[in-house]
């Protein structure tokens, strides 16, 4: 029930800042749940594309989604997160939290340095090989660590396309949602879903970011940014140490004779 709770903060994240969503979701499924690694990886795409995808409806109501731009940004997104899903099988679970830590710490950044409401620049003409290439790479990071990306996409959409900020938040928010699902799809097949506590975890996830675009007019998102990029910080050296071990094999493994070494001289 705890783990049901938390689902709602995956949604008020969501709802509150336009991302962050799969960036608790990840943790809680491993922590709180205690689900296997790769499997948490799996069902945060689903819950995140699903949850998101609740989210692109006020957005849309408003006049924040440019489906033009999600036309081209979302199927290069869509294959390069269905090939980081496959790709995720020649990596251990271990190894997937420590990049997804990484990926914490890197969006840590992003939050506590903050970004500029600009308003694009109109009629900006359209690099289509970038906004490609931007596709593939947070696509393919997204498959492997199961991160929806938002801190990367927003900023990108605002300088390769011009769109204002606002916008850029609604139509990410899509983008998450299409190459989440396509994630998840990848992992089909290696993973084992329990169907009916997705269902549940979604259920109370798309409750968190109604909750979440409600309260966003109270909340000063600027303070809300700082406390969450500390959070990460903490949140992504706690994953870290608690993947210690895989840093000691690895270098074992790198440097087998120096082992053999020291214990023909014992």
């Amino acid at each position: 029930m705890i783990g049901y709770l938390l689902a709602t903060l995956i949604g008020l994240s969501l709802g509150l800042l336009g991302g962050g969503g799969s960036i608790l979701t990840v943790p809680i499924l491993v922590y709180v749940m205690h689900m296997d690694a790769k499997l948490s990886i799996a069902l945060s795409l689903a819950i995140v594309g699903a949850t998101s995808l609740l989210g692109v409806y006020g957005h849309y109501k408003k006049g924040n989604v440019d489906l033009k731009i999600a036309a081209i940004f979302g199927p290069v997104a869509m294959l390069g997160t269905f090939l980081g899903a496959r790709l995720s099988q020649y990596f251990s679970g271990q190894t997937q939290l420590i990049m997804f830590a990484f990926i914490m710490l890197a969006a840590s950044f992003f939050m506590l340095r903050g970004r500029k409401d600009s308003e694009g620049e109109k009629d900006k003409k359209l690099n289509y090989f970038l906004i490609a290439f931007e596709g593939i790479i947070v696509g393919i990071i997204t498959g492997l660590v199961g991160v929806g990306g938002g801190f990367l996409i927003v900023p990108a959409l605002v300088l390769l396309t011009g769109i204002p900020m606002k916008k850029a938040v609604g139509t990410s928010l899509l983008i998450i949602s299409l190459k989440s699902f396509s994630g998840f799809l990848g992992y089909l097949g290696m993973v084992t879903i329990p169907w009916s506590f997705l269902a549940y975890f979604i259920l109370f996830s798309g409750a968190g970011i109604f909750l979440g675009t409600w309260l966003v007019q109270f909340v000063s998102q600027k303070q809300l940014k700082r406390a969450f990029g500390i959070f990460l910080i903490f949140m992504g050296i706690f994953i870290l140490y608690k993947n210690k071990d895989t840093f000691t094999t690895s270098a074992q493994q790198l440097n087998p004779d120096q082992k053999i070494t020291v214990e023909s001289f014992a």
